[in-house]
């Protein structure tokens, strides 16, 4: 009886190790070949140029080719979930978000779960949400000044924001809370429509990221009355953060990452996230991030893990309660 189980025991753990020995072997090895590197947005816009300047950088480290491949779709959800559906072999990666990970499963129906259906390789960071105002709103000088103005005209200012679930508008929604205001939301496809229309003062008010708005506040054509800054940015000192409003709740980033499939090997992602997090911290990279507000992360994999996590924790009950979800 004895015999029988040990030898059962064998068999089992000459299979294990039969099983598992490929998949060491490969992540010694790797990378082999080209990497690809998954957008999942259309070209030309923030994610997917951060997107070709880490590819650049992570083809220069491994000496491989690096390929971005653009899946644009559903708001960015249709490449996010060709990723979670990929081998875990560390050849195919995303530019994950905050947007994709953590709100669209809860506004939108996905196939895919941000937490257990990919591995959370590292966090890059990104730039914060500010609330600003055109020139259909000139008079408004001051956040004090646009809450005021919201609470005489209820329903009547509308915001702009680059789409329905967006960081833009989850902070906007949540803004409206904490100051009993009521602003109508505005979605647009994209970064460029909405700030098109706010400079020409067909929308009011936008919730955009400093990196959209960037250009138009220095020409001064808009105005940031906050940032959800954690505090105020060297390039925009100018514009005071909520948190020093009285608004600490909104102190938040619209983050981006990379991540991979469920269950990469634990040596791949740790040598992905050491080259990226040098490559961020990279003089040429961080010095032109800097004008859009960027904020850059340094988290070891774990940590990155832990941070979305947290965010999940933090926004997914706002967006269930708010205009975004789509029943």
């Amino acid at each position: 009886m004895k015999l029988a189980f040990r030898s059962g025991f064998v068999i089992a753990a000459v299979s294990l190790c039969a099983a598992v020995a490929p998949i060491l072997a490969q992540a010694q090895s790797w990378p082999s070949r080209p990497l690809k590197l998954i957008s999942p947005y259309t070209p030309g816009g923030s994610t997917d140029n951060l997107a070709r300047l880490l590819a650049q950088k992570l083809s220069d480290v491994y000496k491989q080719s690096v390929i971005v491949e653009n899946r644009p779709g559903a708001g960015g959800v249709v490449g996010t979930d060709l990723v979670s559906k990929s081998p875990p072999d560390g050849y195919t990666l995303l530019m994950s978000s905050l947007a994709t990970m953590v709100i669209a499963p809860v506004v939108q129906k996905t196939a895919y779960d941000g937490l257990r259906d990919f591995t959370q390789i590292v966090l890059l960071g990104g730039p914060p949400t500010a609330l600003a105002v055109g020139p259909a709103l000139a008079e408004v000088k001051d956040l004090k000044a646009f809450i005021e103005l919201a609470k005489a005209k209820p329903k009547t200012i509308g915001y702009g924001t680059t789409g329905n679930g967006t960081h833009g508008h989850i902070i906007g929604e949540l803004f409206k809370q904490r100051a009993g205001i009521d602003i109508a939301h505005v979605p647009y496809k994209g970064a460029a429509p909405a700030v098109t229309d706010l400079v020409a003062g067909h929308v009011p008010a936008g919730s955009l990221t400093i990196a959209s708005l960037g250009q138009q506040l220095r020409a001064g054509r808009v105005r940031a009355l906050a940032s959800t800054a954690a505090k105020r940015l060297p390039d925009y000192p100018d514009v005071p953060t909520f948190a020093e409003l009285g608004y600490p709740e909104l102190t938040s980033i619209t983050w981006f990452g990379v991540a991979g499939p469920a269950n990469m090997p634990a040596a791949v992602v740790e040598s992905l996230n050491r080259e990226i997090r040098k490559a961020m911290h990279a003089p040429d990279v961080s010095e032109r991030l800097r004008p859009e507000g960027f904020q850059i992360g340094d988290l070891d994999a774990a940590q990155t893990l832990e941070y979305v996590r947290n965010e999940t924790r933090r926004w997914q009950p706002i967006a269930r309660a708010s205009s975004a979800r789509n029943d």
